[in-house]
């Protein structure tokens, strides 16, 4: 009936991944919605060994550690967003955070409070100063709208490029234990972290089942697969399948075949030496714009290391407001970087920073960018 018949996908340094006629007809129909039972499996014995999550052997009833696919982390997330929140409720994130998250946030009216960070991610001081407005207690009375969840990227975060400390880490989730709130862990860039060892995940210190943990395929594999997968408590991935099944009843099961059946002939340490040599191209592309930027934008910007991922996040110092100099001057200049504001919650109030992306450009573009944009801050000083 369908008019697709088979397939043969080529692989780097594999076998070629064939769809014979069989197994294309189950590809293009219906699956389960939580995911394909050999994806499931595959994801799950990984996430253990990865992370270790100390609920993988409770009761359901106290949180035991479960997994669901979904299309991309992105709508994972939304639903997680959609499951927890009411509109009124305060939820705690730090600034400045992706612009996809807040605009998948502020439909659901609920108050968006932010949590002073630094270079080493959310500042536990500060965290503490906002809790202090509550008793511990107080999470048992709805009525005294104790926050629901803290929303955090721990590694490589879109936009600073700024990454938790595992000390940091520990302090946080005490005083999610203290405040009884959940932690949403968005870990997109988890595989491209530039140092070993990676750094503990706030799932390997879940002891309580109260991290919702999201992670994507996008960055190592390919972003249109649209594959990513949330790891938590299972009432609550229960229920974010309950939402699949009445939106969009499943991820794609032609790409989810495609990936399992790559991950179960790479096996954990093919997977991971892919990864590692996604994170060399990611290493050395952060060198050559660190490179252009010590070069031209020494005295004119400030700004810090990235530890993971694919950004630098830039203060021009001397501007107030970079907006008009980012979003008009620098695109006439076939300069193409992100306005600072775009990723506050307050995205009309001026701000002196801007995000620069090093995953697609090479190093001669990103050496005449930077020399071309330093014209421009001159220019505007």
């Amino acid at each position: 009936m369908f008019p697709f018949k088979t397939a043969a996908i080529t692989i780097e340094r594999g076998k070629t991944i064939q769809f014979d006629e069989e197994m294309m007809k189950r590809a293009l129909q219906y699956s389960q919605s939580a995911g394909i039972p050999e994806l499931l499996s595959w994801l799950k014995e990984f996430q253990v060994k990865l992370h270790n999550p100390p609920t993988i052997h409770y009761p359901a009833s106290q949180g035991q550690m479960e997994i669901c696919v979904t299309s991309g982390s992105q709508e994972g997330l939304c639903k997680v967003f959609e499951m927890i929140i009411n509109r009124g409720d305060n939820i705690l994130l730090n600034e400045p955070v992706y612009s996809g998250t807040l605009e998948a946030l502020r439909p659901l009216g609920c108050n968006i409070i932010n949590v002073s960070s630094d270079e080493y991610g959310i500042i536990p001081d500060s965290l503490k100063e906002i809790l202090s407005k509550w008793k511990p207690e107080d999470s048992k009375d709805h009525k005294k709208n104790t926050p629901k969840f803290l929303y955090t990227v721990p590694n490589g975060n879109n936009p600073t490029g700024n990454s938790f400390t595992s000390n940091r880490k520990k302090e946080i989730y005490e005083l999610a234990q203290k405040y009884d709130f959940l932690i949403i862990e968005d870990d997109p860039y988890y595989f491209l972290q530039f140092n070993k060892p990676w750094a503990p995940t706030f799932l390997s210190m879940d002891v309580d089942g109260r991290v919702i943990r999201a992670d994507s395929f996008s960055k190592v594999l390919s972003s249109g697969l649209r594959i990513g997968f949330i790891t938590g408590p299972k009432p609550l991935i229960e229920r974010i399948v309950l939402h699949t099944q009445v939106s969009t009843l499943h991820t794609s099961t032609f790409t989810q075949l495609l990936v399992s059946q790559l991950l179960h002939q790479w096996g954990e340490e093919g997977f991971l030496a892919h990864v590692e040599k996604v994170t060399d191209f990611y290493r050395n592309q952060k060198e050559a714009l660190l490179a252009a930027a010590d070069k031209w934008l020494s005295g004119l910007a400030e700004w810090h290391v990235p530890t993971a991922g694919m950004f630098v996040w830039f203060k021009i110092k001397g501007i107030q407001d970079v907006k008009k100099l980012i979003d008009e001057k620098a695109i006439k200049k076939e300069i193409l970087m992100v306005p600072g504001n775009a990723f506050y919650i307050d995205s009309s109030a001026p701000s002196p920073y801007f995000r620069a992306s090093f995953s697609f450009a090479t190093p001669e573009q990103m050496d005449v960018a930077f020399q071309r944009l330093a014209e421009l801050i001159k220019e505007s000083l």
